[in-house]
């Protein structure tokens, strides 16, 4: 191409041979291809810089047609700052002195607005190596030059807001676990100033024992052969003190594939896990506690019985052999002893009930809740006689639990729901439930949770007030007096603690007047490592 392009400098006679004639032709026809080129200014310049020729590319990219510009100096296609540097006339000088000049930087079109050009300037000499002119190859490059500020911008954005961030430790490595970077996170958390850290391994957040084991190794070989690590564990401050560390390690790789090196970003836990030894701390001692007194409730139960039973054997007696000698007033004092025994009778029983929902629970197992629901309502058909009310078995869904404490669960919700009928109206209890599925994933799983199971039970009795909700649930809670609704206020405290026990939610809604709707969430199936064994 040079060759062609020089040949042109040379003069042209009519008298040429006839093999030079068609060099001339085929100089030609190549001129004619350059002038019609669109993507690239290709323009000749004589010896001083004046235009000499102008293609369509030139035309396009600078704005001027060639009669606006031919015969003008190129530097006016230079900002102001260029001028002033004597720029343009550097450029020409190294062409001629070495032959060709490259460059990148801005340019002017003929509006005045810039673009960004790459530049090829090329010395044309004749056969006495005497510089005859120059050729000037331009490309606008602002569409890549934009791209790359957009991508530096960018970077540099990501670069100041990671370099902010106190939260973290976030920091690169390079490929052998040397430092690399380090923002103000990784500061605060580990203690280190970056002029104090870049160029050390990172295994120097590790205690001695991690080290000794290899570990620092083996999280960057796990990053690099599965693009990723995860770990929680214990990490050195530059004090020496230790810190509880969320780290994630992710292996940086260049578009060939090749490894770069590796970002780590490290969390400090330590309060949460301090937070979480305190809670199963408490969760040990909460649950010793139960057991106590659990146990404590049983023994006493247990005790108590022999005393019970030998004040209502004498009682009895009492009454019997020698009720007409207590007169009227020794005969009410007797009701009464003999009304509290009942009583304590019936208080101990529930406290003996309350108790064995941990202390003889069974087994989980399926357990089909229809069938149960029937064989409460069997069990209570005395009392639905005697109040005149009934109840409604609907569709029960079939579910892994303790048989027995289903049979606890529902015979005193509905027996609640007979019990608080208002006086005017029989009671209707109706007991209903289905299959749902949990919206929370299961751990460490994709998907749905573990299918659940609802039941309801609605009856149209006395109802209670919003406030008592969660109290109604309580040991020995009562909303009403013993005279209007015998009990002790441990039925729904029993049920609280059957459904606490399956892994379940209880709740409760009411208006005063317009009975009350109790809501029973289980889990259709239970974890297999659960199994329902306490």
């Amino acid at each position: 191409m040079l060759g062609f392009l020089t040949r042109l400098f040379k003069k042209r006679t009519p008298e040429a041979p006839h093999a030079d004639r068609a060099l001339w032709e085929s100089e030609d026809r190549f001129g004619l291809l350059v002038e019609q080129v669109q993507d690239y200014a290709i323009f000749k310049l004589d010896p001083e810089g004046r235009v000499v020729t102008w293609n369509a590319g030139a035309e396009r990219i600078k704005g001027y047609r060639a009669d606006e510009i031919v015969g003008q100096h190129f530097s006016r296609f230079y900002p102001q700052e260029a001028m002033e540097s004597g720029w343009p006339a550097h450029e020409l000088a190294v062409a001629r002195t070495e032959g060709r000049f490259e460059d990148e930087g801005w340019r002017l079109r003929k509006d005045g607005s810039r673009f960004w050009a790459n530049v090829v300037i090329t010395a044309l000499r004749d056969e006495s190596g005497e510089v005859r002119g120059f050729l000037k190859i331009t490309r606008d490059l602002t569409a890549r030059k934009q791209a790359e500020e957009n991508v530096r911008l960018s970077e540099e954005r990501f670069r100041l807001l990671v370099e902010g961030v106190k939260e973290y430790a976030i920091y690169l490595l390079d490929p052998d676990g040397r430092v690399v970077t380090w923002n103000s996170g990784a500061e605060r958390i580990k203690g280190y100033r970056a002029d104090e850290i870049i160029g050390k391994h990172f295994s120097r957040f590790y205690p001695q024992e991690a080290v000794e084991s290899g570990w620092p190794a083996h999280e960057l070989e796990v990053a690099r052969t599965e693009g990723r690590f995860e770990d929680e564990g214990w990490r050195l401050r530059k004090d020496g003190s230790r810190f509880w560390a969320n780290v994630v390690i992710t292996a940086l790789r260049d578009g060939a594939g090749d490894l770069k090196g590796y970002s780590k970003i490290t969390r400090d836990l330590t309060e949460r896990r301090q937070a979480e030894e305190k809670l199963k701390s408490f969760a040990a001692h909460l649950q010793r506690s139960n057991r106590e007194l659990e146990q404590f409730a049983s023994v006493a139960s247990h005790d108590l019985q022999e005393p019970l039973r030998k004040i209502q054997a004498f009682g009895d007696r009492l009454q019997t052999k020698c009720g007409e000698a207590l007169g009227e007033q020794g005969r009410e004092y007797l009701d009464r002893v003999l009304a509290a025994a009942a009583r304590m009778r019936t208080l101990i029983n529930d406290l003996l009930t309350f108790s064995r929902v941990t202390t003889k629970a069974q087994p989980f197992e399926p357990v089909a809740l229809s069938q149960v629901a029937q064989e409460v309502v069997a069990d209570l058909e005395g009392r639905i006689q005697q109040t005149g009310g009934r109840v409604e078995v609907g569709e029960l869904p079939t579910v892994d639990a303790d048989p027995l404490q289903m049979r606890q669960l529902l015979q005193n919700l509905i027996g609640n729901g007979l019990k608080f009928h208002r006086p005017e109206e029989p009671p209707v209890v109706k007991v209903e439930g289905r299959l749902l599925h949990d919206p929370t994933p299961p751990v460490g799983g994709n998907g749905q949770g573990r299918p659940l199971c609802q039941i309801v039970v609605r009856d149209n009795g006395i109802g209670f007030e919003e406030e008592y909700r969660g109290r109604i649930f309580q040991l020995f809670q009562r909303l009403h007096g013993r005279n209007e609704y015998e009990g002790t206020g441990i039925g729904l405290a029993v049920c609280q603690k059957i459904v606490d026990r399956h892994g379940g939610t209880i709740t409760a809604n009411s208006t005063p007047g317009h009975g009350a709707t109790f809501l029973v969430t289980l889990p259709a199936r239970q974890l297999e490592e659960g199994n329902g064994h306490e």
